[in-house]
């Protein structure tokens, strides 16, 4: 008998030595293999970078207003606390009571047990500046003030 010789059917232009690192299936039942666009996966990835980003300084700038905002009101309470120390208190204060808080004619500051409505007909001739409540550290509390202050 004679030997025929082996003749492949398959072109060998159509196939590869190593199938797993082509980038494409390589016969049909292989899985579909898309070639992905990488502008549109940076695009894609930098649109959820900004996003991201931009959300999270919002969220810092909310803390920084709202840090201001603390400063502004802690820097206030010590000049008005300045005042209060600087004014005269004919009485010794009680931690936690309200007193209120004057500014005299002659600009110096008093602070009395009294408030605008409990004076009645003797009211000395002083403004109103604030409400105030001293508190266990010895700071003053704010409870409302003149808007002129």
């Amino acid at each position: 008998m004679e030997k025929k010789e082996f003749v492949n059917p398959i072109d060998p232009d159509k196939i590869t030595e190593s199938p797993g690192l082509i980038e494409y299936a390589h016969h049909v039942g292989s899985a579909i293999i898309k070639p992905e666009d990488k502008g549109k996966i940076k695009g894609r990835s930098l649109s959820a970078m900004y996003e991201q980003t931009d959300l999270q300084l919002l969220q810092i700038k909310e803390q920084i207003t709202l840090l201001a905002k603390q400063v502004e009101s802690i820097e206030h309470r010590k000049c008005l606390s300045e005042k209060i120390y600087e004014s005269k208190i004919s009485f010794q204060p009680i931690i936690g009571n309200t007193y209120y808080l004057y500014s005299k004619e002659d600009g110096a500051y008093q602070v009395s047990m009294l408030s605008n409505k409990e004076w009645g007909s003797k009211k000395p001739n002083w403004e109103y500046l604030s409400a105030i409540k001293l508190l266990g550290d010895h700071t003053w509390h704010i409870l409302d003030e003149n808007a002129s202050i």
